[in-house]
């Protein structure tokens, strides 16, 4: 016979999140949901690693379920009543089990927030909705903080948090007498310096990756599914930690901004994808980051730690409080009214740019770039070659394991395209060769020499940051960081930034073939 159940408790793939409050006791009038569908993997071209990561969280996640002895069910991609959407399988559900009361934990993103919001407005039954627990701050914090303010630094909402919380302060005063150590973590890669092994996994997802390729679902990248490197459990989270602690810590600060050839990991956590998908918290990534710099003074510098801090408790929670604050407009922004299309290169890594071409290739073999090669590298060309924020955001959402839109768009569209404006960042980020020769080791052996700006082997860096800062002067002039931008700028020979703006206006057009 049948059973039925009263309430029907629907978990989405970043929700994996085992110390929730629902998971406390066992109901067994309760039934939690989690599935595969195609409204989820077809929005945009997702890397292959992407989807069968959360393919197989997912799947742990229910078996973890199971042996708490919670009712739980999962539809696959291949089940023949999956109806391929949250509300479709939810409202299959509610008919089968004859469930009495329909509840979910707020979505991250805001097109399925509303997609679950409109479905419960439509339900003849009792509905409610619940905090993920996950987060340091609510939806409406960033909001409310900045409400009677001038502008939205991050720096002063990142203080705030710290003393909100307790981190990183001594008494009343921020740890070191200073709250940001940025300065010291600016450090290129010393030519002898023997970087560490990536700390990789190596998980079986042929089931999973079966059932992807069965379905056609379109995907890019590469993947060897017998040997996934990405932690798929909470336990492989915590494993992968504890490795960042113990032996990547003591450099991370230093290094945080440095980019190598043939190095894709550095001193990286790479724990995004673990937060993402709340496999683990960020309260408990800070406090074994503060108790590991605690126990270890003399070996890990305070810089180092409170360069971590600053990205998980700063960036993380800004970039969401920015994201629920400002959507849905802000996926429309597009303050330079950029139109060029992303270059089929960026689906390939075949570009003569040395630095273009080890940070897409890297992206695209291990779904992952750090925070630098997407901002400075990848994200700077872009926004210096007048790309299209909406190419440039479907590129960012798809290519990387840890994109999820609330921290994608705000950080792609927001502060590496400058598409808001200058919500998010004071000035755009924008550089030329000399600053990517000044943190990595791209530019050695490179078909363009980073030092011409004119020359047939120029870095196209060096023209397109010219022609960018020139052609946007009316926006940007009156911007006191680029003050001095514009002061060389009209120092130079009118000669000079002839060639430089034919230059690039030669590199624009020749796009495809750099």
């Amino acid at each position: 016979m049948k059973k039925n159940y009263h309430t029907l408790r629907l978990i989405l793939g970043d929700q994996l999140n085992i110390n929730h409050s629902w998971f406390k006791t066992t109901d067994d009038s309760v039934l939690y949901v989690l599935m595969e569908v195609r409204s989820e993997t077809d929005y945009t071209w997702h890397h292959i690693q992407k989807v069968t990561a959360f393919f197989a969280a997912m799947e742990n996640f229910y078996v973890e379920l199971k042996k708490k002895h919670h009712n739980v069910t999962y539809i696959k991609l291949d089940d023949p009543n999956n109806e391929n959407s949250f509300t479709g399988n939810c409202s299959y559900l509610i008919k089968k089990y004859n469930i009495q009361n329909f509840e979910y934990q707020y979505p991250d993103e805001y097109r399925v927030d509303k997609e679950l919001s409109d479905f419960c407005n439509k339900l003849e039954i009792r509905h409610k909705s619940f905090d993920t627990e996950h987060f340091y701050t609510e939806r409406e914090e960033l909001g409310n903080f900045f409400r009677d303010k001038k502008g939205m630094l991050m720096e002063s909402f990142y203080r705030e948090m710290r003393k909100k919380h307790n981190i990183l302060i001594k008494g009343s005063e921020p740890e070191g007498g200073q709250w940001n150590f940025d300065t010291q973590n600016r450090k290129k890669i010393p030519k002898n310096h023997n970087t560490l092994t990536p700390y990789i996994f190596s998980n079986d997802v042929t089931i999973q990756y079966k059932r992807i390729t069965e379905a056609k679902i379109k995907t890019i990248g590469k993947i060897d599914p017998e040997r996934l490197i990405w932690p798929i459990s909470r336990e492989q989270s915590l494993e992968l930690l504890n490795y960042f602690t113990n032996n990547c810590l003591i450099f991370f600060g230093t290094f945080q901004d440095a980019m190598q050839k043939s190095e894709w990991s550095l001193y990286h956590s790479r724990l995004s994808f673990s937060l993402n998908t709340k496999m683990i918290s960020p309260q408990e990534v800070i406090e074994a980051v503060l108790k590991a710099w605690r126990d270890n003074p003399d070996t890990i510098s305070l810089n180092q730690t409170e360069g971590f801090v600053r990205q998980i408790l700063g960036w993380r929670e800004y970039m969401r409080g920015v994201y629920w604050l400002k959507m849905p407009e802000f996926e429309n922004l597009n303050f330079f009214n950029h139109k060029n299309s992303l270059p089929r290169w960026y689906w390939t890594g075949e570009t003569k740019m040395n630095c273009l071409k080890q940070s897409i290739k890297q992206s695209l073999d291990y779904a992952y770039a750090h925070h630098i090669q997407r901002l400075m590298i990848t994200g700077n060309f872009a926004l210096l070659a007048g790309i299209n924020p909406n190419d440039v955001d479907a590129w960012y959402l798809g290519i990387y394991i840890d994109a999820i839109q609330w921290v994608e768009i705000t950080n792609t569209r927001g502060m590496s395209q400058y598409a808001d404006g200058g919500t998010i960042a004071t000035k755009p980020y924008t550089a030329s060769a000399n600053y990517i020769h000044k943190m990595s080791n791209y530019c050695d052996n490179c078909f363009y020499n980073y030092k011409e700006k004119t020359a047939e082997n120029a870095c196209p860096f060096n023209s397109l940051y010219w022609n960018f800062h020139d052609r946007n002067r009316e926006k940007l002039e009156n911007n006191p960081r680029l003050a001095m931008v514009y002061r060389l700028w009209d120092k130079m020979d009118p000669k000079e930034k002839s060639a430089l703006l034919e230059k690039a206006h030669y590199y624009l057009n020749e796009i495809e073939s750099l």
